[in-house]
């Protein structure tokens, strides 16, 4: 039995792929055209420009993908964080012009903090029924243990789109598409965001009016597990304890991982 709403969602997900009640392709109807629109705006700042010009990268870098594995080959890598959010849409909105049949629901893999923020796992929850995932939840001592585990249960799955960007640890000499190495599990991992900055992910959540998870508006600007995850110092309301501005403040790379003790 499910044995927490989490679990318990996945499993009403799983029940809901095997009758086919649901379709994909409407809500990446949707999304294609919201993105268009925002790739057809004359907009008048430099930071909006940027954006649309990241945008049409990754889309292109999306396209690449899905023309070198199908459908049951692709999954995403999806925690409710701000980066793996946008790759969502934008993965969700190539979708709509793909030539081949949909499925129901998007694969995709959430690896669970050891010590996950309530409010992450809400919003996991929430953002999943939204965006129609199938969701499969893994914990275990190490990232590349949960991996593993998933790709045992998804024998089919090659290539897992990541929201990683350049500036998060260990994304310095990424690429676009980059095999595994290391003694990890063998999969492509494919990197639609990763010359995305920081503050170009909130310019492009906030302009599009996506929703995101609640911990942003408490200074929290890097989600990770709450014995390690704190708001961000450089957020602090001065002369006022423990308050903080909303993450979409913070503008620099090098400040957003302030918040996190590793």
């Amino acid at each position: 039995m499910p044995e927490n709403a989490l679990d318990l969602h996945i499993h009403q997900q799983n029940a809901q792929q095997l009758d086919g009640s649901d379709s994909l392709r409407p809500l990446c109807a949707q999304l294609y055209a919201q993105v268009q629109a925002f790739l057809q705006e004359d907009v008048q700042t430099e930071r909006l420009k940027k954006v649309q010009a990241q945008t049409r990268i990754s889309l292109d870098v999306i396209k690449d993908a899905l023309n070198r594995y199908s459908l049951s080959e692709i999954s995403l890598s999806y925690n409710g964080g701000k980066d793996c959010l946008v790759l969502l849409i934008l993965l969700l909105a190539s979708l709509s012009t793909h030539s081949a049949p949909l499925p129901p629901l998007l694969s995709s893999v959430y690896i669970v903090s050891r010590h996950p923020f309530p409010q992450v796992d809400d919003f996991v929850i929430s953002s999943s029924r939204r965006y129609h995932l199938s969701l499969s939840r893994h914990t275990n001592s190490s990232m590349k243990a949960a991996f593993a585990d998933y790709l045992k249960e998804r024998e089919n799955v090659k290539c897992i789109f990541v929201g990683t960007r350049r500036t998060d640890p260990h994304g310095e000499n990424l690429s676009f598409f980059d095999l595994t190495d290391g003694g990890w599990p063998s999969f492509m991992r494919c990197h639609p965001m990763i010359d995305w900055h920081y503050a170009e992910i909130w310019t492009f959540v906030r302009h599009l009016n996506i929703p995101y998870c609640e911990l942003y508006d408490q200074g929290y600007t890097s989600l990770g597990g709450t014995l390690d995850t704190h708001p961000n110092p450089a957020l602090k309301v001065d002369g006022q304890e423990a308050r903080f501005r909303p993450a979409y403040e913070l503008e620099l790379d090098e400040e957003e991982r302030w918040g996190r003790d590793r």
